[in-house]
């Protein structure tokens, strides 16, 4: 199906968080996107999933080097009004059960996600 509407208002996107040193698989790691993608969005509101929905659901995946610096950018955004959600793995294959693997990040507007992860690397 294609979309028609026209949305000419913010950009929208989505940000997930990924630790690097964690060595997870391909697989791993793409579950716990989703996780952390499914996690903020269900606590966005309806206004701006629709919005994000009308853009085409922008989502950006990157990478942080470690817990230490996953918890900064964590601590930094739980002061903002924009959706979060931390994944925490229940540590049924490669990691140890809580292990905290990503973040989470919007969707919401670009400017407000980009002052907190423009400093981050793509993930590759």
């Amino acid at each position: 199906m294609i979309n028609c509407c026209f949305y000419s208002g913010e950009n929208m996107k989505q940000v997930i968080v990924i630790r690097g040193d964690l060595n997870m698989s391909a697989g791993k790691l793409a579950a716990q996107a989703c996780h952390a993608s499914l996690g903020a969005y269900k606590r966005t509101d309806p206004s701006i999933i629709k919005k994000w929905e009308i853009e085409g659901e922008k989502k950006v995946v990157v990478k942080v080097s470690d817990l230490s610096e996953l918890f900064e950018i964590h601590e930094i955004v739980k002061k903002t009004d924009i959706p979060y959600y931390l994944v925490k793995d229940a540590g049924r294959t490669e990691l140890p059960k809580s292990t905290i693997t990503c973040l989470g990040i919007g969707p919401d507007d670009d400017g407000k996600i980009n002052k907190l992860t423009q400093d981050l690397k793509l993930l590759k």
